[in-house]
């Protein structure tokens, strides 16, 4: 098999595993998709997409992890929730994977929620703090998703155009 088909297969795969790990959270989603416009532009020798446009994608790439990290923390830390909110939000996150799109959804609030309750919060407070931590998560990732939209976008139009 030719040495830059064989690329772009794992670049596609890449890219693939990636756009799922936007929404899984046991996966670096935005981190696999730039690797496989890195590999996707090696399988050309950088011909079309070169190394000032790979900068500028893992650029965009470190921005959206920042901005995915921090807008949960924010948005938490807006509603009043502490770090037992933003642990059970994460431990929610990954137990919700086994429950589908609906623990995908609510996993990451009811952790939260737990995680508020466990720390000795009444269930009101502890509700608002959680539906503060997972708007952050919700908003984070939806810009992590538009983001990584905006990549292989700009990929495919340097590429092809």
């Amino acid at each position: 098999m030719e040495m830059s088909l064989l690329l772009w297969m794992v670049a596609v795969l890449f890219v693939i595993i990636g756009f799922a790990g936007l929404v899984l959270p046991a996966l670096p989603g935005i981190a696999l998709i730039f690797c496989g416009l890195v590999v996707a532009a090696w399988a050309e020798q950088f011909a079309y997409v070169g190394w000032k446009t790979i900068t500028f994608l893992g650029l965009l790439t470190l921005f959206a992890g920042l901005i995915d990290l921090l807008a949960g923390v924010l948005g938490a830390k807006k509603f009043g929730a502490g770090n037992y909110a933003l642990v059970g939000a994460a431990i929610g996150a990954v137990c919700g994977l086994f429950f589908g799109i609906a623990g995908i959804v609510a996993g990451p609030f009811l952790g939260a929620l737990l995680g508020e309750l466990i720390a000795r919060r009444d269930l009101k407070d502890a509700g608002i703090a959680a539906i503060g931590t997972w708007i952050g998560i919700v908003a984070g990732s939806a810009v992590k998703i538009a983001i990584a939209f905006t990549m292989v976008a700009l990929f495919i139009l340097l590429r092809f155009l």
